[in-house]
């Protein structure tokens, strides 16, 4: 299916198998990482398609392998993996250029289809119909009410849905049904993919 390879980056040994299983049976090359210092010491990453990370490891996290990968000028695109806890992380990892960031649990469907969209974007995401893409979100970014553009801010931030709540002083239940409001309104399938666009219109 693909040539390129996958880095697969995590530090318990069962998840990093199993992800690894899983895009090998996707017909993926896969290396895998015990930790993010195993990958940087790969580097250069010859023929990488993609890296994908988990967020919580002891010696560095994912946003930290991020930024070094950064400095380092690796341009590879990055998945991010991560946990409920670990969602302002992970916006501010996709400020810092993550492709794409999946919360656990995740289905098999949910990670090929972020790590071809990936592979797609190659290593500068930005396309001949990035202004028409950006004009289409802002667009939709007017149909907004003005709580759910609120809630959005707030969403983009990395705020977690208690402290929305509490600045906006409403219930975190409320936020829940905002944000599922202007993910519909936003036509987002998922909390990176509102993340994504919203980010597209500020760099903009």
């Amino acid at each position: 299916m693909s040539e390129a390879v996958v880095h697969v980056v995590d530090d318990d040994e069962s998840a990093r198998e199993s992800l690894a299983f899983l895009l090998e049976a996707a017909d993926f090359e896969v290396v895998s990482h015990a930790s993010p210092r195993s990958l940087l010491d790969a580097l250069p990453l010859d023929g990488a398609g993609c890296v994908i990370t988990d967020m919580r490891m002891p010696d560095m996290t994912g946003l930290e392998l991020v930024r070094e990968l950064n400095a380092r000028g690796c341009r590879v695109p990055i998945i991010m993996i991560t946990g409920h806890g670990d969602i302002p992380l992970a916006v501010e990892a996709m400020r810092a250029g993550v492709a794409d960031f999946i919360e656990k649990p995740f289905g098999e469907s949910r990670m090929i289809d972020a790590l071809n969209r990936a592979l797609e974007a190659g290593p500068k995401p930005a396309e001949p119909q990035a202004s028409d893409e950006t004009a289409v979100v802002r667009q939709r970014l007017e149909t907004l009410s003005e709580r759910e553009r609120q809630v959005l801010d707030g969403v983009v931030d990395g705020q977690p849905n208690k402290v929305i709540a509490r600045e906006l002083g409403i219930s975190p239940r409320t936020v829940e049904i905002y944000r599922a409001k202007l993910m519909a309104k936003m036509h987002a399938d998922n909390l990176a993919a509102l993340v994504r666009m919203t980010l597209s219109t500020r760099r903009a």
